[in-house]
């Protein structure tokens, strides 16, 4: 008999990573629960903004035990993504509890105590899946407090309705960064502030390709043999960013500024510009800070691993944070095969 509140395994996360382990747990004899800080499930897709779209087709979209609806040549919706992972969840009847916060996690007796804001819990062993949309990262320039205009994260951004008629900034090489400056700048003037020059994939290529490349360059790396390193560009061409290109949109960058004015942002070299709102598409970090209690996180706030179990402390696993807790972790494809490695470590370790 299992004490309320008390499990073998604790979720911290329920978006695609937690649900991806509930899926294996599932299977196993071992209690678990998943602790969720939204009010409805979806993962961090609901916090997306609105015309986003996968960038690879339904069929390479999938998490383990259920594909995603429109095959090969599909790709999915914002919205299309949320109600998969709603569906799924809801499909295996796994059991999460929402909205909860974790405060902490401390680990006494060789069992964890979570601190919750629905009260305490313990587990044997804790499996963090709260990915890195909680945690946006905006680099800290210079005289910041002297703009009068709005900055605001990627995480932050909707719909471009609201900047019509606003001089807008879009900060950022990425795929986030191309896709917003290109719906921004369809209704508003914009400039394209990247770090370095942007690099652009060829039209054809999408997340399908890239993630079959990716993972034959990974499983030549894990062989030991001879591969050659995928350097093909870092933007997807999805349709929006077509039509930009087309409006010769993409081809009007300037590399990063060092400060801010009152009505903009200024160059080392005396150059400036104005702006009425700045919009920072420059990534997460991850969203860790509950396990500060357990004094493992290194000062870019990650914990060391091998794959995803954690190396300085026993019981603890972290699945879909990138690279760094396995390979292609933070996709739904990917986070299959790292929430598989996890749960048969921890039943190797705690169970059957």
């Amino acid at each position: 008999m299992i004490a309320k509140n008390k499990f073998d395994v604790i979720i911290i996360g329920g978006g695609q990573s937690g649900l991806a382990v509930g899926y294996y747990l599932r299977r196993t004899n071992l209690s678990f629960l998943i602790l969720d800080s939204d009010e409805m499930p979806g993962g961090s897709w609901q916090h997306a903004w609105q015309s986003l779209r996968l960038f690879s087709p339904a069929q390479w979209s999938s998490l383990p035990g259920v594909m995603m609806n429109g095959g090969g040549d599909y790709y999915p919706t914002r919205d299309e993504a949320i109600n998969y992972i709603r569906s799924y969840e809801e499909k295996y009847t796994l059991p999460v509890r929402r909205p909860v916060q974790v405060k902490s996690v401390v680990r006494e007796r060789e069992m964890y105590s979570v601190e919750t804001s629905a009260g305490l819990y313990e587990a044997a062993a804790v499996v963090c899946a709260t990915g890195s949309f909680q945690n946006p990262f905006i680099p800290e320039i210079e005289d910041r407090n002297l703009f009068g205009g709005r900055v605001l994260h990627s995480s932050q951004y909707f719909t471009p309705e609201g900047f019509k008629g606003k001089r807008v900034l879009v900060v950022g090489e990425g795929n986030s960064g191309a896709q917003i400056l290109a719906e921004v700048s369809a209704v508003t003037d914009t400039l394209w502030v990247t770090q370095k020059e942007p690099r652009f994939l060829p039209d054809h290529v999408d997340g399908r390709y890239l993630f079959d490349a990716a993972t034959q360059m990974y499983e030549a790396k894990m062989l030991g043999k001879a591969y050659q390193p995928l350097s093909l560009g870092d933007i997807v061409m999805v349709p929006s960013v077509k039509a930009a290109r087309e409006r010769g949109v993409l081809q009007k960058n300037v590399r990063s500024f060092d400060r801010f004015t009152s009505t903009g942002v200024a160059w080392s070299n005396g150059k400036e510009d104005k702006a009425d709102v700045v919009i920072f598409c420059t990534g997460f970090k991850a969203s860790l800070l509950f396990l500060e209690p357990l004094a493992i996180l290194t000062a870019d706030g990650k914990v060391e691993t091998e794959e995803t179990k954690a190396t300085k402390i026993s019981g603890l696993w972290l699945v879909g944070y990138g690279n760094w807790t396995g390979f292609a972790s933070a996709t739904l494809i990917g986070v299959g095969r790292s929430a598989k490695r996890t749960v048969d470590e921890i039943v190797k370790e705690f169970g059957t």
